[in-house]
């Protein structure tokens, strides 16, 4: 009886052993682990009873971008383990500014924006986290704005020296500059380490993850809880990520790839990821994507035999995409790249001739003689289209251009001057797609 009893504990302690890092090594083979609390003890947590984890983002602005992405996917990584997230937007700590990661000083956004940009932000996460399923979402401005001066220097800066707050890289890069560095920025080390504390007290939150600028301000929060709670909590941050050409990921000639279509629009979003270095698109789809890793592998392993396909960076833009923008949004990005790269269009649906809409010079005509109409054959004069369309600063040179052999209509080629353009050939009763050579275009929407 003993001796199966013991080799039943045993059977349960190989078990617990065996999975005891299961969360963090499915995390540092995602390559998300850059600095952590004590590891070991780490591990054994998030392997126990499911715990509150925090993530924080100071609503700058109105959408999050890339880089805020991987931390809210990192939340969702856990909450599929049975974690619980909680998404905390930084209202009060926006007002100050975190000087991580700046050469400069932030400029100061009012109340009325920040909770606008909270609005928009809140959006966001609820389609990337399931809320349904334990989510807290927060401001720290609803208990920051009653905490008076007193009440933080006394229960918060006295157990946080300068000597720590001086060792964060951040704060000594712009203390050894010409700009400085103002004290409201300088205290954000200590309104994060508070916020850790509000949360465990109130919601027994153990864990709080940032990227790898965040560090100090995540350590800062761990010794403030130890101090004043003395309560082991922990914390973990992930590398900020590069791209292998040395370009700051997730930024663009025209600035940041926002999760906001109205800001980025899917079709360029989709594009963002479809032209992602050879070099880079491993750690992309094992960052970016919830395919499981030993599938990224094999993946990964396939497109290096046959790099041109690009099979890899489809993959990765198409998972992104359906991620942030929906399944559908992603398909009608794809489609309207397909457009866009010269393929046929007879078969493309709406949605994707939409996407094309989004991105290309478009413009409305009618069934009349002035948009060059012809009533009795049921069709345009297609060097008038050209002309009126920009695509030909003049008819004559709408005729060179066809006769060159640089016109298409429809991704069709035409080469006779005296061209017409059927309204049989309308896209979905409604649309012809002009180009000249491999990537001027017009959409026209013909209304009836």
């Amino acid at each position: 009886m003993f001796i199966a009893h013991f080799v039943a504990v045993c059977s349960c302690l190989v078990v617990v052993s065996r999975s005891i890092l299961t969360v963090l090594e499915e995390l540092q083979s995602r390559r998300l682990i850059h600095d952590a609390t004590d590891m070991d003890l780490l591990a054994q947590r998030l392997n126990g009873d499911p715990i509150r984890v925090y993530h924080g983002i100071d609503p700058t602005a109105a959408s999050l971008h890339l880089g805020n992405l991987i931390g809210v996917l990192v939340l969702r990584r856990l909450q599929a383990v049975g974690h619980r997230p909680i998404a905390l937007l930084g209202g009060a700590t926006g007002m100050v500014g975190d000087p991580s990661g700046r050469s400069d000083e932030r400029n100061l956004l009012d109340a009325a924006t920040l909770e606008a940009n909270a609005a928009g932000i809140t959006a966001q996460l609820e389609a990337l986290l399931d809320f349904d399923d334990m989510v807290l979402l927060v401001n720290n401005y609803d208990w920051i704005r009653n905490l008076t001066l007193v009440e933080f220097l006394r229960d918060t800066g006295k157990h946080v020296t300068v000597n720590q707050m001086l060792a964060k890289q951040s704060v000594r890069s712009r203390m050894d500059s010409d700009i400085g560095i103002s004290y409201t920025e300088f205290t954000y080390m200590l309104m994060q380490a508070y916020d850790f504390w509000w949360l465990h007290t109130h919601y027994r939150c153990e864990l709080q993850i940032g990227g790898s600028d965040q560090w100090g301000n995540i350590a800062a929060g761990v010794d403030l809880i130890r101090r004043r709670s003395g309560v082991q909590v922990y914390g973990f941050t992930w590398p900020l990520l590069t791209r292998s050409d040395g370009a700051k990921f997730g930024k663009t000639a025209e600035g940041s790839v926002w999760l906001d279509p109205q800001c980025t629009s899917s079709y360029r979003f989709h594009q963002y990821f479809m032209q992602v270095p050879d070099a880079d698109v491993e750690q992309m789809l094992l960052q970016f994507t919830m395919l499981p890793v030993g599938e990224i592998t094999d993946l990964v392993a396939s497109h290096k035999h046959d790099p041109q396909r690009r099979e890899a960076q489809r993959i990765l833009a198409n998972e992104v995409t359906a991620l942030v923008h929906g399944s559908a949004m992603a398909a009608a990005a794809e489609k309207a790249a397909q457009i866009l790269f010269g393929s046929p269009i007879d078969d493309m649906d709406i949605p994707a001739l939409e996407a094309v809409a989004a991105e290309v010079p478009t413009s409305v005509i009618k069934l009349t003689a002035e948009d060059g109409f012809d009533e009795f054959n049921s069709s345009f004069d297609l060097v008038e289209l050209l002309a009126a369309s920009g695509l030909a600063s003049s008819k004559g040179d709408a005729r060179r251009g066809l006769r060159e052999g640089s016109i298409y209509v429809n991704n069709q080629r035409v080469a006779s001057e005296a061209a017409t353009v059927s309204t049989d050939q309308l896209l979905h009763g409604r649309y012809f797609l002009l180009r000249r050579g491999k990537r001027r275009y017009h959409l026209l929407h013909v209304q009836r």
